[in-house]
């Protein structure tokens, strides 16, 4: 692995998982869990992280799913995608940091990731298949008609004329009435 990883603006759909080799009893302080600890950030040579997008937790708190399940089930990473990296994945235990890319308020960051991190690997997000399935027989076949717009006759346009200048004059009536 290189010492650095590019994080391109905007980027969106990358998953990054991370080993983290400390004690259970320094995690929280250092996944800044305990108070304000920069201590994660830091660690990946960056100054600020989106705490939505990032998660630190014990492997063992997937028991019966396993990190390659919560990857794919979880995450949305495709099973194909992990294939060559499965027995690494399998191996990791302890804590480990996920972090997606929203973490990164889509900004370009260059990561120095240090101890006590370590990178396992990166993937992509699948994305959903667009399919465009003929729609059902029946009604959502042929042309689609619609009735003619109605237009108001002219004897109904003149009796609406009529009807407002009729409440005009009742109105004038009434002020001069109230007036007087």
């Amino acid at each position: 692995m290189s010492d650095t990883i590019q994080i391109p603006a905007e980027e969106h759909g990358v998953i990054r998982l991370f080993r983290v080799q400390l004690p259970p009893e320094e995690i929280a302080e250092f996944a800044g869990l305990a108070g304000e600890g920069p201590a994660l950030a830091a660690a990946l040579g960056v100054d600020r992280l989106d705490p939505e997008y990032v998660e630190v937790f014990p492997v063992s708190d997937l028991t019966g799913l396993g990190l390659v399940g919560y990857l794919t089930e979880g995450l949305g990473v495709a099973p194909e995608d992990l294939a060559q990296d499965r027995a690494m994945i399998d191996a990791v235990d302890g804590h480990v940091l996920v972090l997606s890319s929203g973490a990164f308020e889509g900004r370009a960051e260059t990561l120095r990731p240090r101890a006590p991190l370590r990178w396992v690997g990166t993937w992509r997000e699948a994305g959903q298949a667009v399919e465009f399935t003929p729609l059902p027989a029946g009604g959502a076949q042929g042309a689609v008609h619609t009735a003619p717009i109605k237009t108001p006759s002219n004897n109904a346009i003149l009796g609406r004329v009529a009807m407002v200048a009729l409440l005009v004059l009742f109105a004038l009536t009434a002020l001069m009435i109230w007036i007087a």
